[in-house]
């Protein structure tokens, strides 16, 4: 049974934060590359600190084993409040073994292992 697998390793690109350069004003998109390095295909999921300010497209999908997609990180208007402790976290999970390759949200609800990585917004 794949769940009772802990999930195996992701690559980000970037690796430890994400940068946006001024002005603020403006709506900026950052481009981010998950590579699954796994033997077995993974279901994912991303999550922001502020929705308002942050966004990625699309949000949660489906990695098969060695392979990678390209997500779109956009920074909304900062707005003048504080964002030193935004952030976007990408949760992963072994899907079940059979399960179609469409994201199922159940697949993070259930006794399978998920992991995290966060990677800070400067």
């Amino acid at each position: 049974m794949a769940q009772s697998v802990p999930p195996g390793d992701i690559a980000t690109q970037p690796g430890t934060k994400i940068v946006f350069n001024a002005p603020y004003d403006d709506k900026h998109t950052y481009h981010i590359k998950v590579t699954n390095s796994s033997a077995r295909r993974i279901g994912w999921a991303f999550k922001t600190t502020n929705m308002k300010r942050l966004g990625v497209d699309p949000a949660a999908g489906v990695i098969g084993c060695s392979h990678r997609c390209l997500l779109q990180c956009v920074r909304l208007r900062a707005g003048g409040t504080d964002t030193n402790n935004d952030r976007v976290t990408i949760e992963w999970t072994n899907t079940p073994d059979g399960a179609a390759k469409q994201f199922r949200r159940e697949w993070f609800q259930g006794d399978g292992m998920v992991r995290r990585k966060s990677l800070p917004i400067e």
